[in-house]
């Protein structure tokens, strides 16, 4: 009897053990960097993080920002890939990592931006800021300015490459996934420049011709095979920072580290992370592209406004729910009052989880339809007439 309690008891204890395991395999992640975060980048959403908050210095990651400015202007159009940089006698005397540009040497402005996204160069960085807004100052200001947009209150730049050890040249690890991630999302080209491993430039001055092979600083590359980009940096005072961006399944994520004791185990600490936000994240997206009905519109020159959702919806969940279940609500008045202008948010998808709100999207009119005047109604009043 005792011999079969024993046997029975090793049973519901390798049980209860089974049970248990992949609960502490989802475990938050070991991470040695004091201050880190990981999300995904379409929703924002924080899978982990600790220290966000913590005003720290970034080094080289202070780039993350200034490729956000210099692609802030090629979307206006004032510069172009193509655009000629001419690098200053002051661009070429930045220390630190470099790509060894000299006084006068002319690139164009995409082979700068290679230079900062593969070979985090500091001359480059300071050519982009001269090229751009006249002055490595008048840079900082406006990279201080996105910064203030965007509601980083942890932030403040008084360089454009990160070689300050300023006190006031600080951010955090939450503001630099933010800034991380407006830059993959609203510009996603730089991952074309982030994926690089190694590319040569050519360098043209007056003593002669010579190619540079730019190497990329993010050995996540080669470590860690999701990886689409993003920064490193590195100082005695900032220790090892990185922001690391990778995509798998569908789900984009951004990792974060600062003050990493060593160069190996920053890159250690963001794979663990990464690995932690693919092991318990799943994303439900609804596309959005079926047909929405027309509402009526009183009042206007039109009778009938159509319909288009603002974009689709994406929700990233970390607890293991059955998504499935997830119910999309259509909100819409039941008619429109004219005017109305093509954009205007009219109603809205809701979408519940076991009855809990989750989020939504906007649905918004189509179509300019303006306000009816005397003249138009008598056009109504004549179409009417004759179609009796």
């Amino acid at each position: 009897m005792k011999q079969y309690f024993k046997v029975t008891l090793c049973y519901v204890m390798c049980f209860i053990f089974l049970l248990v395991m992949p609960l502490e395999a989802s475990a938050a992640p070991s991470v040695e960097a004091p201050s880190y975060i990981v999300l995904e980048a379409s929703t924002g959403q924080v899978i982990c993080e600790q220290n966000a908050d913590e005003r720290r210095s970034p080094a080289s990651i202070t780039k993350i920002m200034t490729l956000l400015v210099i692609f802030d202007h090629l979307g206006t159009g004032r510069v172009r890939l193509d655009s000629e940089v001419i690098t200053s006698a002051y661009a070429k005397s930045m220390g630190g990592s470099q790509v060894f540009l000299e006084e006068g040497e002319v690139q164009t402005l995409e082979t700068i931006i290679k230079c900062i996204a593969v070979a985090s160069g500091n001359d480059a960085s300071v050519a982009a800021a001269e090229f751009i807004a006249g002055s490595e100052e008048e840079f900082v200001k406006l990279m201080n300015q996105r910064a203030q947009e965007m509601g980083l209150t942890n932030t403040h730049f008084e360089d454009c490459c990160g070689l300050s050890e300023s006190d006031n040249h600080y951010t955090s690890a939450k503001d630099v996934a933010a800034m991380s991630r407006e830059l993959v999302t609203k510009y996603p080209q730089i991952l074309d420049y982030t994926k690089i491993w190694m590319e040569d430039i050519t360098h043209v001055t007056r003593q002669g011709t010579s190619n540079f092979t730019l190497s990329s600083t993010n050995k996540l590359l080669k470590m860690y095979q999701w990886t689409t980009g993003l920064k490193t940096g590195s100082t005695s005072k900032a220790l090892y920072c990185l922001s690391a961006t990778a995509s798998k399944d569908g789900i984009d994520l951004i990792a974060v580290v600062m003050g990493s004791p060593s160069n190996k185990t920053r890159f250690q600490d963001a794979m663990a992370l990464l690995d932690y936000g693919y092991s318990i994240s799943t994303l439900y997206e609804d596309a959005n592209k079926e047909q929405l009905p027309s509402l009526p519109v009183k009042g206007g020159v039109r009778e009938e406004a159509a319909l288009t959702y603002q974009g689709p919806f994406r929700y990233l969940d970390v607890a293991g729910s059955d998504l499935s279940s997830i119910e999309k609500v259509i909100s819409l008045p039941p008619e429109l009052i004219a005017p109305v202008k093509r954009g205007d948010a009219v109603g809205e998808a809701v979408y519940k989880l076991n009855g809990q709100r989750i989020g939504s999207v906007s649905i918004l009119s189509d179509v300019t339809i303006e306000k009816a005047g005397y003249k138009d109604y008598l056009i109504k009043v004549w179409k009417l007439f004759c179609s009796l």
